[in-house]
């Protein structure tokens, strides 16, 4: 099989000169892993990468070779691997000052907060922010707030949708594999997403009326008291399957949970920041105004960070008893924090996702006409899905030959990501710094990738 540095296509030409590497060998990460860390860790290549440095939306092992990454440590590089802006404020803070916790006042989480209401939508009165450390931190924080907010305790969530690894997100999320059969879910119940791909009903959109979002009021009514606390969804589901729901989804849900008294809650983990190019917030691109928003992955850029952004009636809550987070808001994740906000507005990096994204899409569309294989691609800007199937009539997932394609495009100098219920949906969530040249390497590889793993 060739390898990353003789591709057919070469990677796009790249300034950064890597560091030489004197580490330990991969055997020796290897085995340090294996004795004294949690056999729970999943790495997804038969010969485990080993990433050693990074630059903008490039990695490189440590042999030295380059990969582009197409999936941003799960969508979790905004703007790019070690960008130089943010590199430079953190160092800066971190010889200042490192940790104090917000018993005392430090001027960069109000700054922080600030910035974050400013990109809120106008008259949506979300300004209020608690920050945390992880999108599942914000989400328990978020379910928190919705039932202290209504005073009741019954949460929708999606099927397919992924909420985070916490003992409440995961009653949260509607994944079988990502479920402890010990861990049972407390007061959730779980309403079907708009996947017109896979409808669950045999319907097709747009004559279906939206079956799937009308559902939520029986589900309401013949599921739960009737009065539930709150919903929780993504705005494009991630883990899921990049699961892109019909324009007017979300409104028809919304509503409908508003009538019945609960609050909404959209989870921006993956989808905020820009990522899908027309919008900021993943939201917006439904055309609704959600009661909180929970942020986490891109919003460091890497860091360990998240955050809820919810309206100053609900905030209040949190005021009914003593409520702390040792680490949330701490000065260093609050400068990388804030400085990624910086990067985004002033590279103008939204309309980078809107214009790179919208290429890459048209591209992979094109793809899917020469490849039987991809059933659909989907998504929005940078966050964008590619659905593998045995059979386009059948749509039977094509599992193992996801994995196969994983791994050929590896060896041609590509990273990429894996989801859905099957594990047979291609994520392609990439530093929203890409290029288009480095969108038109993506689906070469992406095309010699299939090609290869059709013919075993």
């Amino acid at each position: 099989m060739p390898s990353a540095t003789k591709t057919r296509h070469p990677l796009p030409e790249c300034s950064h000169v890597p560091q030489r590497y004197d580490g330990p060998a991969k055997e020796e990460v290897l085995a340090l892993r294996r004795d004294y860390l949690t056999p729970g860790l999943i790495t997804y290549y038969r010969d485990p990468l080993l990433i050693v440095e990074g630059h903008m939306q490039y990695l490189w092992d440590e042999q030295g070779t380059r990969y582009l990454d197409a999936f941003a440590g799960i969508v979790t590089v905004s703007v790019g691997h070690c960008h130089p802006y943010i590199v430079d404020k953190v160092c800066a803070q971190v010889g200042k000052l490192q940790h104090t916790t917000t018993i005392y006042l430090h001027p960069t989480i109000g700054q922080f907060g600030k910035k974050l209401a400013e990109y809120m939508p106008e008259g949506s009165d979300l300004t209020v922010s608690y920050f945390t450390n992880s999108g599942s931190e914000a989400n328990e924080l978020a379910v928190l707030m919705a039932r202290e907010a209504t005073g009741r305790s019954e949460i929708l969530s999606l099927r397919n949708g992924y909420h985070g690894g916490t003992s409440a997100t995961m009653g949260l999320t509607a994944i079988g594999s990502w479920k402890f059969r010990s861990n049972p879910a407390s007061a959730v119940k779980n309403a079907t997403p708009g996947y017109c791909y896979r409808c669950p009903y045999g319907l097709t959109y747009p004559s279906c009326d939206v079956r799937c979002a009308r559902d939520v009021e029986p589900l309401i009514r013949n599921e739960t008291s009737g009065e539930p606390a709150g919903f929780i969804a993504e705005p494009i589901q991630g883990v899921g399957g990049v699961v892109t729901p019909p324009p007017e989804y979300f409104q028809i849900v919304y509503d409908i949970v508003h009538r019945h008294g609960g609050l909404c809650i959209a989870d921006e983990v993956q989808t905020g920041l820009g990522r899908t190019g027309a919008h900021f917030w993943g939201f917006e691109n439904w055309g609704v105004t959600p009661d909180m928003v929970t942020l986490a992955k891109g919003i460091g850029n890497g860091a360990p960070l998240g955050a809820c952004v919810t309206r100053r009636e609900i905030a209040r809550t949190m005021t009914n008893r003593v409520h702390f987070n040792t680490f949330g808001g701490n000065p260093i994740s609050m400068t990388q924090g804030l400085a990624t906000l910086e990067v985004i507005e002033r590279d103008n990096i939204q309309e980078n996702a809107r214009i790179v994204g919208k290429h890459l899409k048209d591209r992979l569309c094109e793809l899917q006409q020469r490849q039987p294989l991809i059933g659909e691609v989907r998504g929005l800007g940078l966050m964008l899905g590619v659905e593998l199937v045995r059979d386009p009539t059948s749509k039977e997932p094509a599992t193992a030959l996801a994995a196969d394609v994983l791994e050929n495009c590896r060896q041609r100098g590509l990273l990429l990501g894996k989801g859905g219920i099957s594990g047979n949906v291609l994520r392609i969530k990439p530093p929203m710094c890409l290029t288009i040249d480095d969108a038109d390497f993506l689906v070469d590889c992406l095309s010699e990738g299939i090609s290869l793993a059709q013919k075993r």
